[in-house]
């Protein structure tokens, strides 16, 4: 019998260990197989909440904030090549960051549409920022990235074009934040156990085991 485990993954699009994070996450679940039933939920974090509409350039934005040198980001720029290689996620050059505050609202939107839905249309948002090299504040861009996710692109459109669910993506955010998380990936799981980081598949597989033996969680 499967133990149900709840996850909650708090992380941004435009945040490349998130997407480390994920395909982790995914093989684990995939070794743990029928030992646990997981509702993988995702919740939003926005590492530049202030970010313009036009974006910054990436490599500008990124020495600015960390303090990095030319070299520092090519070297991280490789190891994070060669961690998604590994994983089967490609990483290319990024040329800007956006504001991901309207992805957030989309995934929101497709969350309530299932499960299923919301995990579709977040590797689609991956894929368009870290591989395509997309805007993803691009309305345009991100219905795309629905309708690659399999859901309606016009309502995509329609859910972009109005302030559904701004409220609730601000909520979540606010939510996550008093209860101490600032960095992301941040992987909650049951609501006790949080793991951070774009760990590795094995980390993740041993947490989803441990909490198997342990049975369903009370309360």
């Amino acid at each position: 019998m499967s133990t149900p485990v709840r996850i909650d993954f708090v992380s941004d699009v435009s945040c490349p260990w998130c997407a480390v994070g994920l395909k982790s996450l995914q093989q684990a679940i995939d070794r743990v197989g029928d030992a646990v039933d997981v509702e993988l939920h995702f919740q939003p974090f926005e590492l530049n909440p202030r970010m313009p509409p036009e974006g910054e350039d990436s490599d500008e934005h990124l020495a600015l904030k960390y303090g990095a040198s030319a070299e520092q980001l090519a070297q991280n720029r490789e190891v994070l090549r060669q961690r998604g290689a590994a994983l089967g996620f490609e990483f290319n050059r990024r040329s800007r960051v956006y504001n991901t505050f309207d992805a957030h609202r989309l995934l929101h939107w497709a969350g309530t549409l299932g499960r299923s839905q919301e995990l579709a249309l977040k590797q689609a948002l991956l894929r368009a920022y870290f591989t395509d090299d997309l805007d993803v504040s691009s309305h345009e861009v991100l219905a795309d990235a629905a309708a690659t996710a399999g859901l309606d692109r016009d309502e995509a459109l329609q859910v972009l074009g109005s302030d559904r669910h701004a409220d609730d993506v601000r909520a979540r955010e606010q939510l996550y934040q008093q209860r101490g998380i600032s960095a992301v990936p941040s992987v909650i799981i049951n609501d006790r156990h949080l793991i951070q980081g774009g760990q590795p598949v094995e980390l993740f597989e041993q947490a989803l085991r441990q909490i198997a033996a342990e049975g369903p969680a009370n309360g």
